[in-house]
């Protein structure tokens, strides 16, 4: 796995992933697009959203992927996050059942309970991938899924960014980044039983280019991937 600190052009003072995310939680829905994770979702073909009675979401932040899989009727949608910033946002969103304040390779949710764990731009922020994975494995029943959007590998390599946010002084603050190569993800995924059903990936295009002009540097790019996994029956 790749350190990240050897592709840093940013040099951001860094904080960790709680206090990072609380300090983010009040704009975070203004810095990130739908582009990066939800249009990824809408262009699965493998899941039938709608088949998935009850759904773990794992890093669940403001609520935005809560939301997205109301929106595509899932009955019951309990969260997990361990930011109290983004929590409080996503319990004023009102799309899960249950909020739990958590981690998300150790959550204190019931094993064998959910047709469907979804996590959502969180896997950077973990230092290894298989306690995720094991965790997933954990609290999915037999014949159920995994889904997971990641921040691409090559992106953040090639831009040096990490995972940041503008905090109140105006000073640039970086949250704790790793890089996960999508072999590694799949080492991970398989180690705990996981079949992997479908891999989509987003590349910087007209519209990333139009929202963040600077970023024409980088068209063609892969900026984020969904993968979809399944546990056999």
């Amino acid at each position: 796995m790749p350190n990240f600190s050897d592709f840093d052009t940013r040099r951001y003072r860094t904080v960790d992933v709680a206090t990072g995310y609380d300090g983010w939680s009040s704009t975070y829905e203004d810095s990130v697009l739908d582009a990066m994770d939800l249009a990824l979702l809408d262009g699965l073909t493998a899941p039938d959203w709608s088949q998935a009675r009850r759904a773990a979401d794992l890093g669940c932040g403001t609520g935005r992927t809560g939301a997205w899989l109301r929106g595509r009727e899932v009955e019951h949608v309990d969260g997990v996050d361990l930011s109290a910033g983004m929590l409080a946002l996503a319990e004023k969103r009102g799309a899960h059942d249950t909020l739990t304040q958590g981690d998300v390779r150790a959550t204190g949710l019931p094993g064998d309970t959910y047709d469907l764990v979804i996590a959502s731009l969180i896997d950077e922020h973990l230092p290894d991938l298989v306690p995720f994975y094991a965790e997933a494995w954990r609290l999915t029943k037999p014949g159920g899924r995994c889904v997971l959007v990641a921040y691409h590998p090559q992106f953040i390599m090639a831009s040096g960014m990490p995972t940041h946010f503008t905090d109140a002084s105006g000073e640039e603050v970086a949250i704790t980044t790793h890089v996960h190569l999508i072999g590694d993800h799949v080492r991970a995924a398989l180690a705990s039983g996981w079949r992997l059903a479908e891999l989509n990936e987003a590349v910087v295009d007209d519209g990333w280019v139009a929202a963040k002009p600077k970023w024409e540097r980088f068209r063609g790019y892969p900026i984020s991937a969904a993968f979809v996994w399944d546990r056999p029956a």
